[in-house]
């Protein structure tokens, strides 16, 4: 008599056990219970009973119970007492926890066993897997009619819906968890056979790899064996390959065995990112068919049997890292699939190839900054068919991982006991951090180009005939409503304006600058000269930009308020007059000698050039794209740039880095 809480039991199932777990655990008790009566033609039937209710697209309608019919020794009372207990070690030498029948209830509604078996004379007993305190309920011991004996046990009522209903894709599923039984060498399996209730349709499991052309084959290797290092000693794996015509999972996988089971699967694109995709065999006869295909690695080892858990849906051993174990699976896996790896190595290595050529051919049209990184890259781990924003994301870490490479260098060689060290590596260490740096001005250089061909576009008419707005414009060269605070150096486009402007302290973009609301220039800058290297110094230039709309001219009318000479001259005043502060409160600081200078950028039409001439005492500059003038008094230099100039200038600065970089 057990005293189990069989529910909670049945709760605490935590491994990955699917709804074949229960039907494979069932066959293997069969099986073993054809080795414990060495019956020599050893017999398996599983059998499925479908629901009376046709599909309504005329498919396999559900499989509700699944009963599995040996030939075995029968429940005898030894094998009884053995199931009647919880951890029984009955079948320890075997692999057996004692657990795997609490399975069975997790994914089906019942259990029934009907066995018979010899005890002095034929007996037949049955009984239900109990789902309280007791193990085995309602049991019955009769003398048996036959003379023979075998166990049947039905699985009733399938809980979860996700068992295969076609028989062919069932039988397919089971096989690749048992072929493990039916591969091992000097093994021979009973005959495993799955039909309908009434025996039609019957397929033989074993036939998957003995018939010709069998949709499972096992592909040769040169080694199969491999070792790891255990905290107990040394551990010996084999791996066996097979390949998986017309599957209906397209990922090729890693299973690791315990005691002739498949306990856990794996992708092994996990570690061999070109096992991503199917596989297509290679027909010398040009009128068959290409057959897809995927492989399916299955790993041995006296360490795996010794590990495994009570559930068998998992081992003791940690997926990754085991401190404890000192192998962990992903260990055992890596190798395995490196082992598989050599089994279609023609196919991986033409994939590596294509995948090598997809990344030089994104650094070549859109990354160029990448070319030296690529040059020396191991793109192993790369996935097969990456999108750009993944390469991008992937050579960027790459990157960071060679720059945290080289600083360590650096450090080391800093930290170097003699000068006679230093002077041999320093040249090594110094070209690594010289190519590092050429990737980063690449990478800003592309960008500017970039950002060019926008503000160019910007400067165009858009599919409604309109220009673009001034704050367009404006947020290309530097963020609207923004100052240095928000905006770093490597956020803005100064450098479309002036290079000048690249490194400069930046007050206010279209803010007030005294808490009012009343005038705020487009752009307020304080250039920092080389000499002081100090914000907001008396001697350090302050620069005001004004930005009006492309093809806009209404600003020069008599009665426009928003002339832009006249606005620079009023923010230039009240500066001088202390009027103003910073963003932070801080008073701008100015002297009678603090330069100013002032940028208007606009369209340069004929009225806006009479205006120029006629009304502002401007000068052209030799090109014609622009006007200027100085205004001694208040120490202010004005020019007058045509949007055009801005760009076209801006392009000749960068043009022999573009034709360097080939963009």
């Amino acid at each position: 008599m057990s005293n189990v809480n069989i529910r909670r039991a049945i709760e605490n199932i935590r491994s990955s056990t699917t709804v074949y777990t229960p039907i494979v655990e069932t066959v293997v008790n069969a099986i073993e219970a054809i080795e414990a009566k060495d019956e020599a033609n050893g017999t398996v039937e599983i059998r499925v009973r479908r629901s009376p209710q046709s599909e309504v697209d005329d498919g396999e309608s559900k499989i509700l119970d699944v009963s599995v019919t040996d030939n075995g020794v029968g429940f005898t009372d030894e094998n009884r007492n053995s199931f009647d207990t919880l951890y029984s070690d009955l079948k320890i030498k075997q692999g057996g926890k004692g657990f795997g029948r609490f399975t069975c209830l997790k994914y089906f509604d019942d259990l029934t066993v009907e066995s018979c078996y010899f005890d002095e004379a034929f007996k037949k007993r049955t009984f239900s897997m109990g789902k309280g305190q007791e193990i085995i309920v309602n049991e019955k011991v009769v003398e048996s009619g036959t003379t023979t004996t075998g166990t049947t046990v039905t699985l009733t009522s399938e809980k979860s819906g996700s068992l295969h209903r076609k028989l062919s894709t069932m039988a397919r599923g089971l096989v690749e968890i048992l072929l493990p039984y039916f591969i091992t060498n000097g093994y021979k399996c009973p005959t495993i056979s799955l039909s309908e209730a009434d025996g039609s349709e019957s397929i033989i499991l074993n036939q998957y790899l003995e018939s010709a052309g069998a949709v499972i084959q096992e592909l040769a290797l040169a080694d199969n064996n491999f070792s790891l290092q255990s905290n107990a000693g040394p551990q010996t794996f084999i791996v066996r390959v097979f390949k998986l015509l017309y599957p209906r999972n397209k990922i090729s996988k890693v299973s690791l065995v315990a005691h002739k089971r498949e306990v856990t699967e794996t992708s092994l694109q996990s570690y061999v990112p070109e096992f991503a995709d199917e596989f297509v065999e290679n027909r010398d006869d040009a009128e068959e068919k290409r057959r897809n295909y995927i492989l399916k690695a299955y790993v041995f080892s006296v360490y795996l049997d010794a590990n495994v858990s009570l559930e068998r849906g998992a081992f003791e051993f940690q997926k990754e890292n085991d401190l404890n174990y000192g192998i962990s699976q992903t260990d055992i896996e890596a190798k395995a699939a490196e082992v598989t790896k050599s089994a279609v190595a023609d196919q991986v290595m033409s994939r590596q190839e294509k995948k090598k050529q997809r990344i030089q051919s994104y650094v070549e049209d859109q990354a160029p900054w990448h070319k030296s990184l690529v040059r020396t890259l191991d793109v192993t781990a790369f996935p097969t068919n990456p999108s750009d924003a993944e390469l991008e994301a992937l050579l960027q870490k790459e990157k960071f991982k060679q720059e945290i490479k080289v600083r360590g260098e650096v450090t080391a060689l800093l930290s170097s006991a003699t000068a006679s060290e230093l002077s041999v590596n320093v040249a090594a260490v110094a070209s690594k951090i010289s190519e590092s740096s050429k990737n980063d001005l690449v990478h800003y250089v592309a960008l500017r180009k970039q950002v060019l061909d926008i503000f160019k576009r910007s400067l165009e008419l858009d599919i409604e005939g309109k220009y673009s707005s001034e704050t367009a414009v404006h947020d290309i060269i530097f963020p609207t409503k923004s100052d240095d605070l928000l905006t770093t150096y490597e956020n803005h486009n100064l450098w479309i304006l002036d290079e000048r402007l690249t490194f400069t302290s930046y007050v206010a973009s279209d803010l007030p600058l005294n808490g009012g609301v009343s005038e705020r220039p487009d752009l307020l800058v304080f250039d920092r000269r080389i000499a002081f290297r100090v914000e907001n110094e008396t001697s350090n230039p302050v620069i005001v930009f004004e930005f009006k709309k492309p093809n806009r001219d209404d600003f020069v009318n008599p009665s426009s308020k928003e002339d832009p000479v006249a606005q620079i001259v009023r923010y230039v005043n009240s500066i001088r007059e202390g009027r103003y502060r910073t963003p932070l409160g801080r008073k701008i600081n100015v002297e009678t000698n603090t330069p100013f200078y002032g940028y208007v950028v606009c369209d340069l039409s004929a009225k806006v050039e009479k205006w120029l001439l006629t009304e502002k005492n401007f000068t052209p500059m030799p090109d014609k794209r622009g006007w200027f003038s100085w205004i001694g008094n208040i120490n202010l230099y004005i020019e007058v740039l045509s949007w055009d100039k801005v760009l076209r200038d801006a392009d000749m600065r960068n043009r022999v880095f573009f034709h360097k970089l080939g963009i």
